[in-house]
């Protein structure tokens, strides 16, 4: 099942790096957004997880899904290893430009 639009796997941390969040969405905006104003009770609002570090786009829904569920059953290593492609000095992404 292709779509024309895009689906982000995406990592979110706390401010200091030490908790990750692994997630799928079509709307990375629309999602960061809520994690930062902790709209949804969960796990990033117990514990303040709204820094985006990483993501990755894709126009494959199914292939969104299970990348986001093959990152996390990693080790936090290789989780962290990943962001530091990207983003190695772990900067807040969505302050950068991405919209």
């Amino acid at each position: 099942m292709s779509r024309d639009k895009p689906y982000c796997v995406y990592i979110l941390t706390n401010r200091t790096n030490k908790v990750m969040y692994v997630g799928m969405t079509n709307d990375l905006q629309r999602r960061v957004l809520e994690h930062k104003s902790f709209m949804i009770d969960g796990f990033t609002k117990k514990y303040n997880v709204d820094k985006l570090v990483y993501f990755e786009e894709t126009t494959d829904v199914l292939s969104a899904i299970a990348r986001e569920k093959e990152i996390k059953k990693w080790r936090r290593e290789k989780k962290d290893l990943l962001v530091a492609t990207l983003n190695p000095e772990w900067k807040e992404l969505g302050n950068d430009g991405i919209w």
